[in-house]
Formats: structure tokens, C-alpha cells, sequence
């Protein structure tokens, strides 16, 4: 039985996914694991290049405390861009144009969504 945790973070991750759906993305994994790695929560297209989403689903009265943004610090970037290349090469996609992409999502009492979306974040700072 996933934890209440797990629970609400596979809450953000479908409210991303249907986010990026009508964004136009084309959803071709989800969490894809690489053991002592980490995961990739979303895997799409759009257009012939490839994202990777890292979707971090926040209750908004720890945001004052903790930003959301900061959830993705330099190890996590690390981890990230490596399991996006090992994806890349276990699929045969080597040639293909990538990024990774944030996906922030911040839930009040009444389950209302704020869904942020920040491109690029292996490289480019933005905190």
C-alpha cells in the first residue's frame, strides 16, 4: 500500500501529465527508474525533441519554509541528466534533441493546482 506521501505525489504527477497534455506534449514513459540513480517522472514529446520532466507537488503551507524550486539541488541535477542519457541510450535516441524540464505543482487546503513550469533546468539556474 503506497504511503500517503507516495499518494500525493502520484496526485502532482497525473495533475503534470494532463498539464502537459494540453500543452501538446505526446506522454511516452513515466517513471523510469535506474536503481542507485534515481527516476525520471515523465518522459514526452512535442514537436521531434524529447523532455524529461522532474515533477515536485508541494502542500503550499510548507512553500514559505521550503521553496519548491529548490527541491531540485546540484546532486539531484546530477542524477537527473544522468538517467536522461542512460534513457536516451538504452532507447536508441542518442541523436536526438533533449531537455529536462521542471514541473512544480503547488496544492492548497481546498486542492487547488498552481502548476508551474520551468525549461531547461540542467543548465540554466533560476534559483
Amino acid at each position: 500500500m503506497p504511503s500517503i506521501k507516495r499518494k500525493f505525489g502520484d496526485l502532482g504527477e497525473k495533475e503534470a501529465e494532463n498539464f502537459l497534455l494540453n500543452k501538446g506534449y505526446r506522454i511516452l514513459d513515466r517513471n523510469y527508474r535506474i536503481k542507485n540513480i534515481g527516476e525520471i517522472d515523465l518522459v514526452g514529446e512535442k514537436n521531434g525533441k524529447l523532455f524529461f520532466f522532474e515533477v515536485k507537488t508541494r502542500d503550499v503551507k510548507h512553500e514559505t519554509n521550503f521553496p519548491i524550486q529548490l527541491s531540485i539541488n546540484e546532486k539531484k541535477r546530477r542524477n537527473l541528466r544522468r538517467i536522461c542519457e542512460l534513457y536516451l541510450i538504452e532507447k536508441n535516441l542518442e541523436d536526438k534533441e533533449w531537455q529536462a524540464d521542471g514541473i512544480f505543482i503547488k496544492v492548497d487546503n481546498s486542492e487547488n493546482y498552481k502548476i508551474e513550469h520551468l525549461e531547461n533546468i540542467l543548465w540554466e539556474k533560476y534559483y
